[in-house]
């Protein structure tokens, strides 16, 4: 049976790298061969990834980055120089409906979500070209699909990374770049857990089950799950896809509507 997914001699960029998906993506991304270089603004959590793969006997390096920034983005591409995988992972997330979402607000959800993913896209693809093509794959979300209540920016905001997904695909097929994104539903990461304790402290089993029960599945996704699919898409054997977005949401959209 040949190697199926391997990332050997591959150089992987992954946005926030260093906590949740953007974690199990680093971890499976090394283990499949690939050397990670994980950009984070938690520096301690960046390193700990770094050290756990380092001990699994893989590769890793991290830097201190804010995608919003374009100036600090083009310096940190131009160290990497030529690579094969950008995983635009980086994200924050916010409730609230167009009446009450502040400006501000707004604002600081769209300048990471949006503006984070074209930094990236814009340093990025130069070096990508360089190195005869490559893969990049954008964190979206079923929010992207469906809207989801109270989550005005962030629905916004990831509408607009599908929407940046189908144009760099269609823009550099002939340079030898696949652009694909992925929409989970609710995945069970410590920003959920974080999320439940401080908007319901005390009720946090009642909550987690009333929000795993959101997916037809009956659960909430994991981490390494959206992982997996991100190796997949990132691997050779995905070579004639691209342009294309995948749900990972346990029956979310096609099942609720």
């Amino acid at each position: 049976m040949p190697n199926l997914f391997s990332l050997k001699n591959k150089k992987a960029v992954i946005t926030g790298g260093g906590s949740g998906i953007g974690k199990a993506i680093s971890l499976l991304f090394a283990q499949q061969g690939a050397s990670v270089i994980i950009l984070d603004t938690n520096s301690e959590n960046a390193e700990e990834t770094v050290s756990q793969i380092k001990n699994e006997g893989g590769l890793a390096i991290a830097h201190l980055c804010n995608v919003a920034n374009q100036s600090e983005v083009i310096k940190i591409f131009e160290e990497i120089g030529n690579f094969n995988i950008l995983i635009n992972n980086a994200g924050i997330a916010h409730i609230g409906k167009a009446t009450t979402t502040s400006e501000t607000d707004f604002d600081r959800i769209l300048n990471i979500n949006v503006k984070g993913v074209y930094n990236c896209l814009h340093a990025a693809i130069p070096h990508l070209i360089k190195s005869g093509g490559g893969v990049i794959i954008n964190m979206a979300s079923i929010a992207a699909w469906v809207g989801l209540a109270d989550r005005f920016a962030y629905s916004a905001a990831k509408g607009a990374v599908a929407a940046m997904t189908l144009s760099v695909a269609k823009d550099y097929i002939h340079e030898g770049i696949r652009c694909n994104s992925i929409s989970p539903a609710r995945v069970h990461t410590p920003f959920v857990d974080g999320f439940i304790k401080n908007t319901y402290p005390g009720r946090e089993p009642e909550i987690f089950e009333t929000l795993s029960k959101t997916q037809p599945i009956g659960r909430m996704g994991k981490p390494e799950e959206v992982a997996t699919l991100a190796l997949f898409l990132a691997s050779d054997e995905a070579s004639f896809i691209t342009g294309c977005d995948y749900l990972i949401d346990g029956g979310f959209v096609k099942l609720n509507t």
